[in-house]
Formats: C-alpha cells, sequence, structure tokens
C-alpha cells in the first residue's frame, strides 16, 4: 500500500530478514524484517532423519569437463590453485587441516568443508553467507573470491582456448567454445555427482536392520534422546541449516598468524562489518546479519560423512569425533549463547557408542584423482607471427 517499503529499503534490510530464515510462517518472517508487531516467534520445525533424496541425472558431458576443470590450477588467478587443494579427494573432500590454505600469500582463518553432498544444502559457508540452492554461484563465488582462488572470469576461458582439448571437451558439452559461464555449470554438473552412496545408516532406515552395528544403533537412541544431538542434527542432511554460538574455544592462530588476520579482516572489510580493523574473533553469521547477538554463530553443519572430515568446527578446535562428543557431553563452551547447552552425563559407554553411530553416516569413499601432469595441455603456437597475420 501506501505505507510499504520502496525496493531500495528492503535491499538494505535483507539481512535481518536472512536472520529469520528458518521461521516457517512467511508473515511473522516478513513483519518481523518490517519493524511490525508479531506474536510468538514460529517453532522450528525438526525434520525426521531419512535418507538423501534421489537427484535429477546430470549431463555426462558435462560432468567429465567439470571434473577436469575441478583439479586444473588454470582456472584461478595465477594459475598456482585448483578446487582440489581445498577439497582433497583423500581427505573426505575437504584438507584434514584446522583451517585452510589461502591464495598464495595469504592464509584463511576458518575449516575447509567437505563438497560432498553441498547439491543438498541450503546455505554455503560456515557464515550462512550463500544461498544454496544454486551451485553455480557458489562455484563462481570461490573461484573468485581473492582469499580462494582468486579466478578473474575475463581470463581463464582464454587460457582454455589455447588449449585444444578443451576446446573440444565445451563444443561437445555445450556446443561452443570455452565460457566462464560454461565452466561455472560445469563444474556445477560435476559436483553434482559427489553424494553419499551406499551409507550404512541410509540401508537401516529403509529396512536393513544389520546395516549398523548394536553399539551404531545404542548410539543412535541416544543421539534422538539422551544427548539430543537431533536438535540442531536433522533431516535427510542432519542439519537444522540455522547458526547457533557454541562457544568453541578460539583458534589463536587466527590472531597471532598474521596472514591469517590479515585475511578475516579483509573479508570482514568486503562483507561490510562494522569495525572490522579491530576484530580478534571469527564474528561468524553476525557479518551476514549485523546483530551482535549472532556474534560467534556459525551454521550447524551436516553430519554426512563426518567421519572423514576431521578436525572439526568452524575453526578445527576439535581434532576427533571422541573430542566432539566430549565438548558436547561438558554442554559445550563457557562461551555458548542461546541454545541451552547442558553437560549430558554421557559414560565412557555412552559415548564411544554414539561415535560408532556417527561412523555410520559415511557411505562409500569416493577417490577421484588427476594429476595435474594428465590434465589437458596447452598447445604452443610454433609461428605466431604467420598465425595472427
Amino acid at each position: 500500500g501506501d505505507h510499504a517499503p520502496d525496493k531500495r529499503w528492503v535491499i538494505m534490510n535483507i539481512h535481518k530478514l536472512e536472520k529469520y530464515r528458518q521461521i516457517k510462517d512467511v508473515a511473522t518472517a516478513l513483519a518481523v524484517t518490517f519493524g511490525l508487531t508479531v506474536g510468538p516467534a514460529v517453532a522450528v520445525e525438526q525434520m525426521p532423519l531419512a535418507p538423501l533424496p534421489e537427484l535429477e541425472q546430470q549431463d555426462a558431458d558435462q560432468v567429465a569437463l567439470g571434473k577436469l576443470l575441478f583439479f586444473d590450477n588454470r582456472i584461478s588467478g595465477n594459475a598456482d590453485r585448483s578446487c582440489s587443494d581445498c577439497h582433497v579427494p583423500k581427505k573426505g573432500w575437504a584438507d584434514g587441516i584446522s583451517l585452510s590454505t589461502g591464495y598464495p600469500g595469504t592464509e584463511y582463518f576458518r575449516n575447509a568443508k567437505t563438497i560432498i553432498n553441498a547439491v543438498h544444502s541450503r546455505f554455503f559457508y560456515w557464515d550462512a553467507r550463500l544461498d544454496g540452492t544454486n551451485m553455480p554461484t557458489q562455484v563462481r563465488d570461490t573461484i573468485t573470491e581473492s582469499h580462494f582462488m582468486a579466478g578473474d572470469g575475463r581470463i581463464m576461458h582464454q587460457r582454455l582456448k589455447n588449449v585444444p582439448e578443451y576446446v573440444h571437451l565445451f563444443e561437445k558439452a555445450f556446443g561452443g567454445e570455452p565460457s566462464f559461464n560454461r565452466i561455472l555449470k560445469a563444474i556445477s554438473s560435476f559436483e553434482r555427482t559427489l553424494v553419499s552412496r551406499n551409507v550404512p545408516f541410509d540401508k537401516y532406515l529403509v529396512g536393513d536392520d544389520g546395516a549398523i552395528s548394536e553399539s551404531a544403533k545404542r548410539g543412535l537412541k541416544l543421539f534422538k534422546g539422551k544427548a539430543d544431538c537431533v536438535r540442531c542434527h536433522n533431516g535427510a542432511m542432519l542439519t537444522d541449516s540455522r547458526t547457533h554460538n557454541l562457544g568453541v574455544p578460539d583458534n589463536s592462530r587466527i590472531v597471532t598468524d598474521i596472514k591469517r588476520h590479515v585475511t578475516m579482516r579483509s573479508m570482514m572489510s568486503f562483507l561490510g562489518v562494522p569495525n572490522y580493523h579491530n576484530l580478534r574473533q571469527d564474528p561468524g553469521f553476525f557479518a551476514v546479519s549485523k546483530d551482535y547477538n549472532d556474534f560467534g554463530s556459525f551454521l550447524t553443519p551436516s553430519l554426512r560423512e563426518v567421519s572423514r572430515t576431521a578436525p572439526y568446527m568452524h575453526n578445527g578446535m576439535l581434532p576427533t569425533l571422541a573430542s566432539v562428543v566430549d565438548f558436547y557431553n561438558r554442554g559445550g563452551g563457557a562461551e555458548s549463547k542461546g541454545n541451552q547447552l547442558e553437560p549430558l552425563g554421557l559414560s565412557d559407554g555412552e559415548k564411544s557408542d554414539l561415535v560408532e553411530f556417527l561412523k555410520s553416516l559415511s557411505g562409500d569413499e569416493i577417490i577421484i584423482d588427476i594429476p595435474k601432469g594428465m590434465l589437458p595441455k596447452y598447445q604452443p603456437i610454433s609461428d605466431w607471427y604467420q598465425t595472427v597475420n
């Protein structure tokens, strides 16, 4: 009506709406966003545990092309890094270190998440800053982010045009020459094929009682009951897709390592975080919402393939699944906010059973290895002057 906010005002306040994305009642979310008086917040629906849904089959030629590009360093800014440097197949498609490496000359300040099942994610990144419904956007953001790969969409496809095999593969997959958009689409098609398969817990859910051990069954009972893990780890992806402050201990290296500290402040500057130059802690979802109640909150990760993606938490401060269970058994960290985390009182045997259940969430290992020497090669032009004239 006459009092409706204009589009610019809505865009300026979109982060407020993002904060309430978990609220099922959209009308309530909009009312909160626009500062209207509303009734009690709608309870967040806890989704039942379930196998992953089936996905539509990807174009085989696009997948084959995207697989090569995923391992090819020539799509990065200085042709030094590939997607596979931080998403290593033999390390659960994460990288196995607490804080990931960054673009040459920088170091990153968060733990690299696995990309297995990323196609099922509602949000990307630990701070939930990116909508998970558009895989090409995630690929573009990662490749072009200056602290990750610093790729330039105006350059990378020109490099690939000098690789005859790529020119042929793009023609086969898309009916045209290499382009930035086609690079993103090909890698997205490949990433959509990286999903959990032959998962013991999924088999158990559909009626195979022998798919998981008796210890894992006891762990599942704890997961849904005494330990109450299911409160935040539910649904097919075992995540509520919300952000929480659990009081995870700070990783001091994001301050003591000057490269990581500079990277964090630089990233927060790009995201418009106030007073970013004085940050000494990772603000998490606050970088998105700009609400100080969200400072130190991070997206609940999926537990699928969790046994292969140590170390854990946004900063890699918990090295093993046993240490994660111990953390929750203590009631989270001292700085936990708004989660009502309390000590669980689990015995050693119960903690062991819970770990066994978590291990049942991993399917067949997905191992793909394309050494750089096996990637399509440039074809040098021997008589450049004659070629261009």
